[in-house]
């Protein structure tokens, strides 16, 4: 897969070029992936993070056609689409239950249930020290560690500059190793 091209012209020769589009999908793909992995915040949600990623992928596809350059990246047309689809997974998740797989027939060889239960719990402290940030700082530290977008796109992507980006994320840091200090102090954070 060729990173050297840009999603943007990825985007204007997918609509006549098949190699192009499906070079498209796949970046888009891993964009959208990694954000909504962050975004669900759930351990165990990857199927509905996978969900996500493929309709992010379609409607980037249907819209392609139609697309209308408007000087920003195309990575923030991406991000715009997968936050509305996330939004959507969210609140379906939050009406329903989930239904349980079937037992399986073999030993598996994934964690062990106190494995997992010591990830949940640092996945869990690590998402709600994440939640008392600021909206801004908490998406900036998404786009930028878990979904791996440069200061620049991040940039572009919410409307900053890339030293307010690189700024707010050098705050954003300092501010969850204060929080996680006091927590191991006994402080409330």
């Amino acid at each position: 897969m060729d990173t050297a091209i840009s999603l943007r012209e990825l985007a204007s020769r997918a609509a006549h070029d098949d190699v192009a589009r499906d070079q498209l999908v796949r970046r888009v793909r891993d964009l959208a992936l990694r954000y909504a992995r962050v975004r669900l915040g759930r351990f165990g949600a990857e199927d509905l993070a996978q969900d996500v990623a493929q309709e992010v992928c379609m409607a980037v596809v249907a819209a392609v056609p139609t697309y209308e350059e408007r000087g920003l990246p195309f990575e923030a047309f991406v991000y715009r689409i997968a936050a509305h689809k996330l939004a959507d997974v969210q609140r379906v998740e939050m009406r329903g239950a989930t239904p349980v797989a079937d037992l399986p027939d073999r030993v598996d060889a994934a964690p062990t249930p106190e494995e997992a239960a010591v990830a949940r719990d640092e996945a869990g402290l690590a998402l709600a020290l994440l939640q008392k940030l600021p909206e801004a700082q908490r998406e900036i530290l998404i786009l930028r560690v878990a979904v791996g977008m440069s200061t620049e796109e991040t940039a572009d992507a919410i409307g900053m500059s890339p030293g307010a980006v690189r700024v707010a994320q050098h705050r954003a840091l300092a501010r969850l190793r204060t929080m996680l200090t006091q927590l191991e102090a006994g402080e409330v954070a």
